[in-house]
């Protein structure tokens, strides 16, 4: 199932599904979330992500991405 991005994810932390945190959401449009990247992720987990190396700058995550969004996360699909 698809989940709906808005405005109030700003702020929030993209993990993956085993809650691994990947960066911030600093900005939302339409159906995707800006997101900067957590210097600490692991190259192998940037790069299945398509964002290249985590030291640039902020990267992208589209709503058929998301598995799930609570009051303080936004958890990405396991098969990411």
């Amino acid at each position: 199932m698809t989940r709906t991005l808005t405005d109030d994810e700003e702020g929030k932390t993209v993990v993956d599904a085993s809650g691994e945190p990947l960066g911030l959401i600093v900005a939302v449009e339409g159906d995707t979330a800006s997101v900067e990247p957590n210097p600490d992720v692991a190259e192998s987990i940037t790069a299945r992500l398509g964002w290249g190396s985590a030291d640039g700058d902020d990267y992208t995550v589209h709503t058929d991405a998301v598995s799930d969004v609570t009051d303080d996360e936004v958890r990405l699909r396991d098969d990411i």
